[in-house]
């Protein structure tokens, strides 16, 4: 099991950047694949990077098309730390972002996120 907390979030202008910072607490950090997420107000929750493991000691990164060159999601696996860098901010990325993880050797389901577990967000609120 893994806790998360996410913390960096706060008020920015537009155009302007943030890097929110997801704390992993557990054993075997290495074994999670990571997610940032996002949820506007009165909106569904988004996906917007996945950090995956690649089978060969390596992990990448993908994107949604609406965060694509402006968001960086990063790693660290000795810091039990996951990293989401973000650049060019727009009013619409108004939100609360989460971060979510998946026990790649979990034999029980996901949730419909393809998730295992998740923190309890941090308030992006980005201003024009």
């Amino acid at each position: 099991q893994v806790q998360l907390v996410e913390s960096g979030g706060g008020l920015v202008q537009a155009g302007g950047s943030l890097r929110l910072t997801c704390a992993a607490s557990g054993r075997s950090f290495s074994n999670y694949d990571m997610g940032w997420f996002r949820q506007a107000p009165g909106k569904e929750r988004e996906s917007l990077a996945t950090i995956r493991w690649t089978g060969r000691n390596t992990y990448y990164a993908d994107y949604a098309d609406s965060v694509k060159g402006r968001f960086t999601a990063s790693r660290d696996n000795a810091k039990n730390t996951v990293y989401l860098q973000m650049n060019s901010l727009k009013p619409e990325d108004t939100a609360v972002y989460y971060c979510a993880a998946r026990d790649r050797y979990y034999s029980g389901s996901y949730d419909g996120y393809g998730m295992n577990y998740w923190g309890k967000g941090t308030l992006v609120t980005v201003s024009s």
